[in-house]
């Protein structure tokens, strides 16, 4: 089997797409000084991007009793347990829950450039970073007027 088969050549791009992608989420996060940043998003969204592709390699061989959500649901269970364990409380506050979600986020844009769902992945993480930054901007200085 040769490396640079057209097959391969678009799995190698659909990574680069999600490393990407994961980056410039991962990036606010890391501006923020939280405590998963730049290469943390970037792996979550290359991990998921690879488990997906695989699944979806895998169905197409035809493997008998293959189904090829378990990979994929596997993926949200595993970063359900990362996204526990940043979630740390002070006290009675939490702090890490908007990391892990954008984590979770991350994931799934992985898991759409996997599947082949290139645009909504970009339209995904463009609305993720701008969750991060625009929303922060109106809750500093409107919401925290509130409390």
């Amino acid at each position: 089997m040769d490396f640079l088969t057209s097959q391969n050549y678009e799995i190698f791009l659909r990574l680069i797409l999600a490393v990407l992608l994961g980056s410039f989420i991962g990036l606010e996060r890391q501006l923020a000084k939280k405590t998963a940043g730049l290469r943390t998003f970037a792996l979550v969204s290359l991990a998921s991007c690879l488990f997906t592709t695989i699944s979806n390699l895998l169905s197409q061989m035809n493997f008998p009793n293959f189904n090829i959500a378990l990979l994929p649901m596997n993926i949200i269970g595993g970063i359900g347990f990362i996204g526990a364990g940043l979630i740390i409380f002070h006290g009675s506050h939490p702090t890490g829950i908007t990391t892990a979600a954008g984590l979770l986020v991350s994931a799934a844009v992985g898991m759409a450039v996997g599947f082949g769902f290139y645009s909504i992945a970009v339209f995904t993480a463009l609305l993720t970073i701008t969750i991060f930054t625009i929303f922060w901007i109106f809750e500093e200085k409107f919401l925290s007027k509130i409390d």
